[in-house]
């Protein structure tokens, strides 16, 4: 159904599935290439994509699974990570890291055995978790409360806390020293020094607003800020300005940036598509198509090597009756039903 959604989009607008001006747009340069069952119950957060030991790992439930990316198949769990949201591995150390909202903490894991090694205390409800290559740390960031833990890889010791204001979310890096990182909550991008932990800048993404997907473009210097209200904010990373405001689909919460395509990739999970912009030049940027994926695909990584794009989701049921506690409960999980999809060309 998923490749006749990419071939026929014009068929699909006629019945509604997706707009006709979007349809009529959508080039398709993604394509679903493939389906990896998983199953199970729970929900899930980040992917991540390890191109040299050619595994993606997805946080589901409250364990990590492990696919080859050339089986497709689960090769292992990393167990025991209750309230996982991120994953990212350090080759030269053999270590893996896992932050785990329930438990403020990053599990520290072993890359052959899968085992756990350690758990790090982190600041409050630890969400997106970063290597940096330039000073060698990994950085665990806190939605709650504006906190990054910093973590020597060398020692799995925290070495440090960047205190940035607010509640952050998806991390990117120029390669150089600087990190930037989305604020949900304020509605800005903000800057520091990798080394020192001192905020350097902080750029208003407004009228964007409750970024969550960060990419970017090192080369250009272009920060691309994935926002809740349907809008794709395109920052100088140097000077703040704001370059482009872009229409992306509903429920973003990630944002891929492919250098050899020039394509800016979010992950819609609201209504289940991916929104293509194309960087005409660091000045002018083009929504190019609207490619379904699931309802539920909000979050997204990328193979550097083969440029593949991968997301997860499940078929979703009713929600549950909001509540004071749960004011938006959201949709519930069907068992059995969890899944990657693989795109690309």
């Amino acid at each position: 159904m998923k490749n006749l959604l990419l071939v026929a989009p014009l068929a699909f607008a006629l019945l509604g599935l997706i707009p006709a001006a979007q349809a009529q747009t959508a080039t398709a340069p993604y394509r679903l290439l493939a389906t990896m069952p998983i199953g199970g119950e729970g929900g899930w957060d980040f992917l991540y994509v390890d191109p040299a030991g050619e595994r993606l790992y997805v946080s589901h439930a409250t364990q990590v699974e492990v696919l080859d990316l050339k089986s497709h198949r689960v090769i292992g769990t990393v167990a025991n990570t209750p309230g996982v949201h991120g994953i990212v591995v350090v080759p030269s150390a053999g270590h893996g890291y896992i932050t785990c909202g329930r438990t403020n903490s990053c599990v520290v894991f072993d890359l052959k055995t899968l085992k756990t090694l350690t758990t790090i205390p982190t600041g409050p409800k630890p969400d997106a978790v970063f290597y940096d290559e330039f000073s060698k740390r990994v950085f665990a960031f806190s939605n709650d409360g504006g906190q990054s833990t910093v973590i020597d890889p060398a020692t799995d010791k925290v070495v440090g806390t960047a205190e940035l204001g607010g509640d952050v979310e998806v991390p990117a890096t120029d390669g150089k020293g600087h990190i930037f990182v989305n604020l949900e909550d304020k509605s800005k991008v903000v800057e520091f020094d990798a080394r020192t932990l001192a905020v350097l800048h902080r750029f208003p993404l407004a009228p964007g607003a409750e970024p969550t997907g960060l990419a970017f473009d090192p080369q250009a210097g272009r920060l691309f800020s994935g926002c809740a209200n349907e809008k794709l904010v395109v920052t100088d990373s140097k000077t703040g300005k704001q370059i482009a405001v872009l229409p992306i689909g509903k429920g973003v919460d990630g944002a891929a940036f492919d250098p050899t395509t020039g394509n800016i990739v979010t992950t819609n999970g609201g209504d289940g598509t991916l929104t293509v912009i194309h960087q005409d030049s660091p000045g002018k940027y083009t929504v190019v198509a609207t490619v379904p994926t699931a309802r539920g695909a909000r979050t997204v990584a990328e193979n550097p090597r083969t440029h593949h794009l991968y997301t997860c989701t499940a078929d979703l049921g009713p929600a549950p009756v909001a509540t004071a506690a749960n004011p938006k409960p959201r949709p519930s999980i069907l068992p059995g039903t969890f899944r990657v999809l693989e795109f690309g060309k």
